[in-house]
């Protein structure tokens, strides 16, 4: 085909011509298609580096994700990772700004990240709890400071999983096993044959201890021992006419961890009565168990027996009027 131009020169239009006429067009709309696709690329990749779970999270997500051996994501499931919460910090505000940390120096390792007042995190078991402590406390907390936990340089961490959903020590079911980790003694009660049914799961550690301090003895959760114990033993507290002392502190007869003994005692009765009852001012010795009035026969009397709760069963209080024979001491 030929075709004139407006000088007067000729030139061909033959198929060889229109093929390259084609394949420049072609070339043209892919790179604009690649363009197009880069562009949208770039797009994605900076929308997933937006914040994910707390504002200005996205400079740690980037590297920390759930493919992690301990995926720090998990935290949205928990309720440091709430949004509408607006007092909780991000992950700068427990974790400090660690620029050194996200941009290390060429040819170093990564260093740790830091606190927010700028001191390593490894072994700074004070750094720790001071950066929990800046939002927990008063309430429940106003105690820690001055508690054996704290006075001893127990971390927090080492009780508390915070990006985990599961904190094993908030859980009834698996508290105890967090407690015993460091409570060794108490787990060897909890599983004598006269316990309190913390393995069964019907009572907890936290049911009667305060953790993170108490005014109380003990970490109690009340001002005194008994007062914690009559939370649940009510039917010990009274009033009574007739009121068995010391009544401030039932651990004097009872461990209430786990005994060998029925009823969590820590000495098998007349054992444990004469701690405070010298068999040789008992009013009298045992029906049936040698005669006379010396005090060896008491003593016998009263051992052969077994047990000082044969006569006396109401030992925590008796509403029993008092006499001058004292015969209805602690006596239904």
């Amino acid at each position: 085909m030929m075709k004139i131009n407006g000088s007067g020169n000729t030139f061909f239009l033959n198929s060889r011509s229109r093929i390259l006429s084609f394949g420049i067009f072609a070339l043209l709309s892919l790179t604009i298609l690649i363009g197009g696709q880069s562009a949208h690329g770039q797009e994605t990749k900076a929308s997933a580096r937006k914040d994910i779970l707390l504002e200005g999270d996205a400079k740690c997500t980037r590297c920390h994700d759930e493919n992690e051996s301990n995926p720090v994501l998990s935290i949205g499931k928990t309720r440091h990772g709430t949004r509408s919460d607006s007092r909780l910090p991000n992950c700068a505000g427990c974790h400090g700004e660690s620029e050194s940390h996200i941009k290390p120096k060429s040819g170093q390792d990564r260093p740790l990240p830091t606190f927010p007042f700028g001191k390593k995190t490894q072994n700074n078991i004070e750094g720790h709890n001071a950066i929990c402590a800046n939002c927990h406390k008063g309430g429940k907390f106003i105690h820690w400071s001055g508690s054996i936990h704290s006075a001893r340089n127990v971390p927090c961490t080492s009780c508390h999983q915070l990006h985990a959903e599961h904190d094993k020590v908030r859980d009834k079911a698996t508290q105890p096993e967090v407690c015993f980790t460091c409570h060794k003694e108490q787990r060897v009660l909890a599983n004598k044959q006269s316990h309190h049914p913390i393995l069964e799961g019907k009572i907890v550690c936290s049911d009667c201890h305060a953790s993170h301090g108490s005014a109380g003895p003990k970490l109690m959760q009340r001002d005194s021992v008994a007062d914690t114990c009559f939370t649940c033993h009510m039917e010990k507290r009274g009033p009574f006419v007739r009121k068995h002392e010391p009544a401030e502190d039932c651990t004097i007869c009872h461990n209430p961890h786990g005994s060998s003994i029925d009823n969590l005692l820590k000495k098998r009765p007349p054992f444990l009565c004469q701690q405070c009852h010298e068999p040789s001012t008992h009013q009298g010795g045992i029906p049936g168990f040698g005669s006379g009035n010396s005090n060896a026969t008491k003593t016998k009397g009263i051992t052969m027996g077994r047990s000082c709760l044969n006569c006396h069963t109401n030992t925590h209080g008796s509403n029993n009027p008092a006499n001058v024979g004292n015969e209805r001491t602690f006596r239904r």
